[in-house]
């Protein structure tokens, strides 16, 4: 019997986010026959449906609703009515519902196959798909598990939709709070913290931890944070939760108590204090796999699994944990998988944090460079020396460049404000290349532009190096 007619399919995706929608479609344009299986009601995971699309579409609600009547962004929220939470998540209804449909579409032109359904493994190829109605199994030659992530459950804190929620309940809100109190300042967390902000909402982070976002350079960092506190924002830092309760009378709120002594009364508690993988439930021990402590996979530089003929990608194999990166890994894993020319993950990346305002980097901060005694010289331009920052009311933006003493090469970019997550993109590009100082040097950027941060910050570093 030949391998063709052996199995079902040559790849089945368990998934349909970032990772495994792009892993299915690259199998297909190699000539394979390819299934998706995806157990939410949308095609797109967690990405689509909870995550990152609808998180990034509600922060465009909030801009559009805490703009000045002059349509300019100001850093305190100029309101002119309190948007309702149906009014703010309606836009992220219809672009939810766009978006699927996209990527129904690009499946269905590539003749991948989607499966309704929660997997579970019931041997070496053998899988076995559970809808709300009946179950088949299906057999395949190799697998991507691409199953993603899921909030973190509070430790002994049960999350009721209401005063408790995790990140994924901020989309059923039936009402905006008066307050609120994040748990957990990472991505998710300082997000959605300065998004409530920026609607009114007095809101409180809590964290263990003496820095939020401690992989982003610390000075663009310090003046997120610095905003967020101009918008009345609180920070309580090193403070732990050591429990909550519920108060008694006419308005019901959530009673945060710190180990420090400290209580913290809020109308809705957001806990954000990681994510664990999606892998409970495929029954992996089928198959011979394991899981870490959070549920994730290991992989080597194929994202081939220790079963050869199954492979992970996406967040259920850790960091960095991103749309943008997942994508990539599930379209490399189908061309490993199936002995297609591809090169390895490259290393310049670049990280995207979308809160109010939103920052982005792209290779190494300072004090990795500094760790690592590595010769370095800055290069800093500020939104409000740029024509453009003047146009569209932001002043408080910045952008930072980092570049080898030796020899000019640039090592990485740093940016906080309007547009920073499309901005840094130059950078990376430069990067990539193994250009340098000299590079922007010589360019001429498009006036008035953000991208004019970028000869200005050069000129800044040129002074510095030459002065």
């Amino acid at each position: 019997m030949s391998l063709k007619n052996k199995y079902q399919y040559d790849l089945v995706c368990i998934g349909s986010g970032p990772a495994g929608q792009r892993a299915a479609i690259q199998a297909a344009k190699l000539g394979k026959k390819v299934a998706v299986i995806e157990k939410s009601r949308v095609v797109g995971g967690a990405c689509l449906d909870t995550g990152t699309i609808p998180s990034k579409t509600f922060r465009e609600a909030v801009l559009a609703f805490s703009c000045g009547q002059d349509g300019l962004q100001h850093n305190r929220p100029v309101l002119s009515e309190r948007p309702t939470a149906s009014l703010l998540l309606s836009r992220v209804k219809e672009v939810m519902r766009h978006e699927g449909e996209v990527q129904e579409d690009q499946l269905l032109r590539n003749d991948v196959a989607t499966i309704r359904g929660d997997a579970s493994f019931l041997g070496p190829h053998i899988i076995a798909i559970m809808d709300e109605y009946a179950g088949q199994q299906i057999t395949s030659n190799k697998f991507l598990i691409a199953v993603g992530t899921i909030p973190t459950p509070p430790p002994g804190v049960p999350t009721d939709g209401t005063l408790v929620i995790n990140s994924d309940g901020v989309l059923s809100l039936k009402q905006l709070p008066q307050s609120m109190t994040v748990v957990g300042a990472g991505v998710i967390g300082m997000e959605y913290a300065s998004m409530f902000a920026g609607l009114g909402v007095e809101v409180t982070v809590v964290d263990k931890r003496d820095r939020p976002l401690e992989f982003i350079d610390s000075e663009i960092v310090d003046e997120l944070i610095h905003q967020m506190r101009n918008k009345d924002v609180l920070f309580r830092l090193n403070e732990s939760v050591e429990r909550l309760e519920i108060s008694s009378g006419p308005r019901t709120r959530a009673i945060v108590h710190l180990e420090s002594g400290k209580r913290l009364l809020s109308d809705l508690v957001l806990y954000s204090i990681g994510r664990l993988g999606a892998t409970e439930t495929l029954n992996l021990k089928a198959v011979g796999l394991e899981v870490d402590e959070r549920g994730r996979l290991t992989v080597d530089e194929q994202f081939q699994t220790t079963v050869p003929h199954i492979y992970a990608a996406g967040d259920v194999i850790g960091y960095p944990s991103l749309a943008a990166t997942s994508s990539e890994q599930g379209r490399l894993a189908a061309c490993f998988a199936f002995d297609s020319p591809a090169h390895p993950m490259v290393a310049h990346f670049p990280i995207g944090i979308y809160s109010i305002p939103e920052l982005s980097m792209v290779g190494k901060t300072e004090q990795e460079l500094t760790q690592n005694k590595v010769p370095y010289e800055t290069g800093l331009a500020r939104y409000r020396e740029i024509a453009r920052g003047a146009i569209m009311g932001d002043h408080t933006g910045l952008l930072k460049m980092l570049f080898q003493r030796d020899d000019y090469r640039l090592l990485g970019v740093h940016a906080i404000g309007t547009g920073a997550t499309e901005l840094i993109h130059v950078g990376q590009a430069v990067m990539g290349l193994g250009g340098g100082l000299d590079y922007f040097m010589k360019t001429v950027f498009n006036y008035p532009t953000l991208a004019e941060c970028y000869k200005v910050a050069a000129l800044d570093a040129y002074n510095k190096l030459h002065g």
